[in-house]
């Protein structure tokens, strides 16, 4: 009896050390299967975009990865959800390659989205702007133009004459998310600007120095030449001398769409607002957006009493020739016109 109950205890105890052998097997099945799934890269080879929507529940997520195959298993990704418990943000998402689930979910965490650039170069009017944002597929050139008047009151504070974020749209590399708007991208813009207007110093006469400064952008890209050419324009100023400066005039063609790429002797007696050979004084507002060598030149011109000069875009020796008189002034022009001429005879 007593044998037989020793025996029964035996057969007892395997039994159970089978379970428990079994047991850890299958947990160490399970671990393996689990990280299998978390850890060996899957995903597309070529370019994949997964759209995540704002209020995205984090099962919808994982199900959306899967349906794109960005993931081997909705299921895995939710098991990461539920052990890390942290914050999926919504976005666009670019994936180009085989990655871990895990690798995956800390993009997403981390709100890695997809993003592209528009590359705004100093003094880009709001016209080039906007043919930049629809030609980068964020938004179409009419939006933008609108969104440009319609958020006017971003800078009501700095320039309550303002009629639109002309000079106010800092130049700049930006990286926005594709179905980013126009109005977002102008307020980013904007809030640059004052970024480095603070940096500069630019608290007072803002109308007039980024108007001035949108005007020295347009007529020269040598940084040296900017502080000169903002000291004409301050020095006409002072004289009530008509500024007589070719982008403005440009400008005003613009704003009617008479714009034909060139400059005609007819634009010039064009009676726009912004013609500055027939209207004394600073045109209604800038005609570009500025970058800060300009700004700088036009908080900062350099004190001369030069009234005249040709600009460095339209001299062959790559830099401005200034002048006191309208003699000396005639002297650089003939100068230049000889110069480009044997310029092209070569």
């Amino acid at each position: 009896m007593a044998r037989r109950t020793w025996k029964d205890k035996r057969q007892k105890g395997s039994g159970t050390a089978r379970f428990l052998v079994g047991l850890f097997l299958l947990v160490l099945l399970i671990a393996g299967g689990a990280g299998w799934l978390l850890l060996t890269p899957y995903g597309p080879s070529a370019e994949t975009f997964v759209n995540l929507a704002p209020g995205s529940s984090a099962t919808r997520i994982a199900r959306q990865l899967e349906a794109a195959g960005v993931v081997r298993s909705q299921y895995a990704f939710d098991l990461l959800r539920v052990l890390e418990r942290r914050t999926l943000r919504a976005g666009e998402y670019r994936f180009d390659h085989p990655s871990s689930a895990i690798e995956v979910y800390e993009r997403i965490v981390r709100g890695d989205v997809y993003t592209r650039a528009l590359i705004i170069p100093e003094g880009a009017n709001i016209f080039d702007i906007a043919a930049r944002v629809e030609q980068a597929g964020f938004d179409t050139r009419q939006n933008f133009l609108e969104a440009a008047v319609k958020q006017v009151p971003l800078v009501s504070d700095l320039d309550p004459r303002a009629k639109s974020l002309e000079g106010y749209l800092f130049p700049d590399t930006y990286r926005f998310a594709p179905n980013t708007s126009s109005a977002q991208i102008v307020a980013v813009m904007v809030h640059h600007f004052r970024t480095v207007a603070a940096q500069l110093g630019l608290k007072e006469n803002v109308h007039k120095v980024v108007t001035i400064a949108s005007l020295v952008e347009r007529e020269t890209a040598v940084d040296a030449d900017r502080p000169l050419v903002a000291s004409v324009f301050e020095n006409r100023l002072k004289k009530k001398m008509p500024l007589m400066t070719d982008p403005s005039v440009i400008y005003g063609l613009e704003l009617e769409g008479l714009w034909r790429g060139a400059i005609y002797r007819s634009d010039l007696t064009r009676d726009t607002a912004y013609n500055t050979y027939r209207h004394p004084g600073l045109p209604p507002g800038p005609v570009a957006n500025p970058g800060i060598p300009s700004l700088r030149a036009a908080l900062h011109p350099a004190e001369t009493g030069y009234l005249y000069f040709v600009a460095a875009s339209n001299n062959a020796q790559g830099h401005s020739l200034f002048a006191s008189t309208l003699d000396e002034h005639n002297r650089n022009v003939a100068g230049y016109r000889r110069a480009m001429k044997k310029a092209s005879a070569q």
